[in-house]
C-alpha cells in the first residue's frame, strides 16, 4: 500500500545534487536530475553506511563519500567495487512544488 510522505520542497534541491531526508527512523536520499526529474533512495551506502546526501553527484550516480562506491540513483543499481548491493529506491511525485516519496 502506498505511503506518500512530503519530504521536501522542488526548490530545496538544486539540479543535480542530492538531499538527506529522514522520516520515522528511516534515512532517505532525494536527487534532482539534469532534466529536473526527482528520484529517492535509501539513504546510505549499502558498503559502508555513509550518508549519500554527503556524496557527489554526476550524471545519473551518486558516489559515496567515504569509499568512493558508485550507484545509479535512477536505478539503484550498484556499479561496481567496493559496492556490491543495490540501493533500494522509491516512487516519487512532484505536487504543488513538493516532491512527495511512497515510503510504503
Amino acid at each position: 500500500m502506498a505511503e506518500w510522505v512530503e519530504a521536501c520542497a522542488v526548490d530545496d534541491v538544486d539540479e543535480e545534487d542530492v538531499i538527506r531526508f529522514d522520516h520515522g527512523g528511516r534515512t532517505f536520499a532525494i536527487y534532482r536530475s539534469p532534466d529536473d526529474a526527482f528520484f529517492a533512495t535509501d539513504g546510505f551506502c549499502t558498503h559502508e553506511k555513509a550518508h549519500l546526501a554527503d556524496g557527489l553527484v554526476m550524471d545519473d550516480i551518486i558516489e559515496c563519500p567515504k569509499h568512493n562506491g558508485r550507484f545509479n540513483y535512477k536505478t539503484g543499481q550498484a556499479k561496481g567495487a567496493p559496492v556490491c548491493v543495490n540501493l533500494k529506491t522509491y516512487p516519487v511525485k512532484v505536487e504543488a512544488g513538493k516532491v512527495m516519496i511512497d515510503i510504503g
